[in-house]
C-alpha cells in the first residue's frame, strides 16, 4: 500500500481509456477540470469536452439532452455542486426520466480540507440515495476509480460517482474486476467485519493490520456500490464474525451507508454495530491531517471503534 493517488486522478485517467474505446463518450465540466481530473480527457479529446462554466444546473441539463441523442455524458463538478446546487435538475431531468448520464462529484467529504465547510460535501450520499433510479458508486482507490468509470458507462441510466481530493494508498490491483451491487471482500477475518467505502477502505485495511498485531482478525468489505447496497453479503460476513460490525464512511452519519445497513439488518440475527462517520457537522478549514483527525477519519479511530465491539 505504498503508492498514494487520489480517486479523482483515477477518474480522469479512466475517462481517457474509456474515450479511446467509445466515441460516444462526452465530458462536461464546470470550470474545475484541473481539480476534478477531467483535464486529461480534454487534452486527449478536445472535441468531446464541453466547458459549461460555473453553471452546474445547466451542465446537468445539457448532459441529459445529449444523452437523448445517443451520447454518454460524464457531467463533472465538485460534489457540493453536483449533488447540491444541481439537485433539482438531477432529480427531475436526469433521474425522473432515467437519462443515461453519469454525474461525478469530486472533492467529496472533508478531504478538501483547505476549502472549508462550504465546499466539503458531507451530505451527497444521503441526497443521492434518496433519489429513485439512481445508482451510486464510490471507488476506494485510484485503480478502482478507473474500473468504475467503465462500469458506469455500461449502466443504462443515471449514475452518481463520488471521488476524493486526498491521495490514499492503493489497495486494489490494476483492472481488478468488480460487480455492480456486490460487496468486495478485500480481507478475510472471523473476529469482526469492517464495512467501508471510498477513502475509508485504505484506512480500514491499515486498521485491520494493526488489529491483527493484537490478535484480532478483521474481515474488510469494500462497498464500491452504495446503491444498490449488498446487505446480504454484509449480513453473512458479520454473522461469520460473531455479529460484530463496524461501518466506516467519510460522510454525515445521517443518510449514509451506516443507516442503510442498520435498517436492512433490522429483524435479522443480533448485530453489535459501531460506526465511524462525520457526526452531523459541517466541515471546516485546516491542514489535511488536522481536519481528518478532527472528524475521526483516521486509522486510530477505526481501531478504537473496532475494539469497542469486544
Amino acid at each position: 500500500m505504498a503508492d498514494k493517488k487520489a480517486t479523482r486522478q483515477g477518474y480522469g485517467d479512466g475517462l481517457v481509456e474509456l474515450g479511446k474505446k467509445y466515441e460516444n463518450v462526452l465530458v462536461l465540466e464546470g470550470d474545475l477540470g484541473h481539480a476534478t481530473g477531467t483535464f486529461t480527457f480534454r487534452k486527449a479529446f478536445p472535441e468531446r469536452h464541453i466547458e459549461a462554466g460555473i453553471a452546474e444546473q445547466n451542465l446537468i441539463g445539457m448532459a441529459v439532452g445529449l444523452s437523448k441523442v445517443g451520447y454518454v455524458p460524464f457531467a463533472t463538478s465538485f460534489a457540493v455542486f453536483s449533488a447540491g446546487r444541481a439537485f433539482e435538475i438531477v432529480r427531475n431531468a436526469a433521474a425522473y426520466s432515467r437519462a443515461n448520464i453519469k454525474i461525478v462529484g469530486s472533492h467529496s467529504g472533508v478531504t478538501p480540507a483547505g476549502d472549508g465547510g462550504t465546499h466539503q460535501c458531507v451530505e451527497d450520499i444521503g441526497a443521492m440515495r434518496a433519489i429513485p433510479n439512481m445508482t451510486i458508486l464510490s471507488p476506494c482507490d485510484y485503480e478502482q476509480a478507473k474500473v468504475l468509470v467503465e462500469a458506469a458507462y455500461h449502466i443504462d441510466g443515471p449514475v452518481y460517482m463520488r471521488t476524493s481530493r486526498e491521495p490514499m494508498p492503493i489497495v486494489t490491483a490494476p483492472g481488478q474486476a468488480v460487480e455492480i451491487g456486490k460487496a468486495q471482500q478485500l480481507r478475510e477475518g472471523n473476529d469482526l467485519c469492517i464495512v467501508s467505502t471510498g477513502v475509508m477502505t485504505p484506512l480500514a485495511m491499515e486498521a485491520a493490520e494493526v488489529l491483527a498485531a493484537e490478535d484480532l482478525q478483521a474481515a474488510v468489505l469494500n462497498i464500491h456500490t452504495i446503491k444498490p447496497l449488498d446487505t446480504a453479503a454484509i449480513a453473512q460476513v458479520t454473522q461469520a464474525c460473531g455479529g460484530r460490525l463496524l461501518v466506516c464512511e467519510e460522510c454525515n452519519r445521517m443518510g449514509g451507508i451506516g443507516e442503510a445497513i442498520a435498517y436492512d439488518l433490522l429483524g435479522g440475527p443480533l448485530v453489535r454495530m459501531a460506526h465511524v462517520a462525520i457526526q452531523d457537522r459541517f466541515g471546516q478549514s485546516g491542514q489535511s491531517a488536522e481536519v481528518l483527525g478532527e472528524y475521526g477519519i483516521t486509522v486510530d479511530n477505526i481501531v478504537s471503534k473496532a475494539k469497542s465491539l469486544f
